[in-house]
């Protein structure tokens, strides 16, 4: 009798629930909006241009622009272990942008995830962090993009597996992960670290890429910051103790995070349109806050490199780096200035993951264009040069001799990788 009468309680607050669950839903869509009238937005110049500050440090032109396409106009195909999602048209055209809606739509979307119409967005858009966005700010943020030249370009459909194209499971989903705050990735409590703090976790939304997923998407915030693959490179672990094993300092983070170059490499990937669009349009006392919140009030000692063993000099590996790769990077990994990143001491060569190592080698690295006329010119991949062993063999090398890293690369991991291309 207990047993059944435990079953019955279960069976009605799980009825209860979904019934809660389908008002709330309905609540939406009844007070979601189509059609309606054209917003003009009549906000001050300094109003405008706080905006497109706030803007660019949210990093909202990144994703909501699409390669070659107009600028916010949408359509940047995002890949997940779901299915495809496309990123949005937020330029103000009445029909395919977001022309006609108020603020209170925009910090909505930003706030709860909930579009105009009263469906629900997926975390791609990373309202899971926006939502410690200031109301001002993204009345700011609403301000500037409804300036910006309407874009006539309709939203392609997001594509996703069933279930999870069932927008509705995203109520449950927000329920279980949705929070007000996220937690701190380093220990501080001066002004510059909590104002970093708002710089990184909720504007610059760094967590969305360098934090762990769990099995439904959602960010481990367990572990925040500590790194993870989204796609095919891996968002280093940015935590204090990571930064500093790599041999980074406040110094040179702050250099990094401005112009995309350092001594130590290169931002590539994802991180070159992150600088490119968003942190290098940063004063530079938000700069320092940001990085005083991502080294903390105390930021442990950068890791000495180690002195590489002489066996490295007389390994596999080393025949295929002279052969391949010392025309541009040098005999003793030194690189050339402004054109090719040295090896030694590169951050990617002193990553424990070797996963991004192994994807620049196969898959090689485009041309790209850094502030103050610095570029990087094209690294080509070597996927139809290198065997697996060979490539296993030039990781080990690169690791041992410029990063103080142990030769634990496996043919089969490199094996694995170019099978996930």
């Amino acid at each position: 009798m207990k047993l059944r009468r435990l079953f019955a309680w279960v069976m009605g607050f799980a009825a209860l629930a979904g019934i809660a669950i389908g008002i709330f839903f309905s609540w939406n869509l009844l007070h979601g909006k189509t059609g309606g009238p054209v917003q003009i937005v009549d906000a001050t110049a300094e109003v405008v241009a706080h905006g497109k500050y706030l803007a660019e440090a949210a990093d909202c032109a990144a994703c909501h622009t699409a390669p070659s396409g107009a600028p916010f106009a949408g359509g940047l195909a995002m890949q997940s272990g779901f299915g495809t999602i496309y990123a949005t048209n937020i330029t103000p055209d009445p029909d395919y942008g977001i022309g006609r809606w108020t603020a209170d739509d925009f910090w909505r979307a930003l706030h709860d995830g909930v579009r105009r119409d009263g469906q629900q967005l997926y975390p791609a858009m990373p309202y899971t962090s926006y939502r410690g966005m200031a109301r001002q700010d993204a009345d700011a943020i609403y301000a500037y993009v409804m300036q910006l030249p309407p874009a006539k370009v309709a939203n392609p459909a997001t594509n996703l597996r069933f279930p999870f194209n069932i927008r509705l499971g995203m109520l449950g989903w927000n329920l279980l992960f949705l929070t007000n705050s996220l937690p701190a990735a380093s220990v501080g409590s001066s002004p510059l670290w909590q104002r970093g703090r708002y710089i990184v976790d909720v504007l610059g939304h760094c967590g969305e890429c360098h934090t762990p997923r769990g099995i439904l998407g959602q960010m481990e915030l367990s572990r925040p910051m500590t790194g993870f693959a989204l796609g095919r490179f891996e968002a280093p672990d940015i935590t204090p103790e990571g930064l500093a094993s790599r041999g980074w300092t406040a110094a040179t983070l702050r250099d990094f995070l401005d112009g995309g170059i350092v001594e130590d490499g290169s931002a590539f990937g994802d991180m070159h349109p992150v600088v490119m669009l968003s942190t290098r349009h940063l004063t530079p006392n938000d700069l320092v806050r940001g990085v005083k919140y991502l080294m903390g009030d105390t930021p442990p000692p950068p890791a000495p490199l180690p002195a590489a063993p002489a066996s490295a000099a007389t390994s596999p590996g080393r025949v295929t780096y002279v052969s391949l790769c010392a025309g541009c990077h040098g005999l003793d990994g030194e690189g050339i200035p402004n054109t090719v990143v040295p090896m030694r001491g590169n951050t990617t060569l002193r990553l424990t993951n070797p996963r991004n190592l192994i994807v620049s080698m196969l898959d090689g690295l485009p041309a790209q264009n850094f502030p103050h006329l610095q570029n990087m010119q094209t690294m080509p991949g070597f996927d139809d040069k290198l065997t697996d062993q060979q490539a296993a063999e030039l990781a080990n090398y690169l690791r041992v001799s410029f990063g103080g890293q142990k030769p634990v690369v496996t043919s089969a991991a490199v094996r694995a990788l170019r099978a996930a291309k």
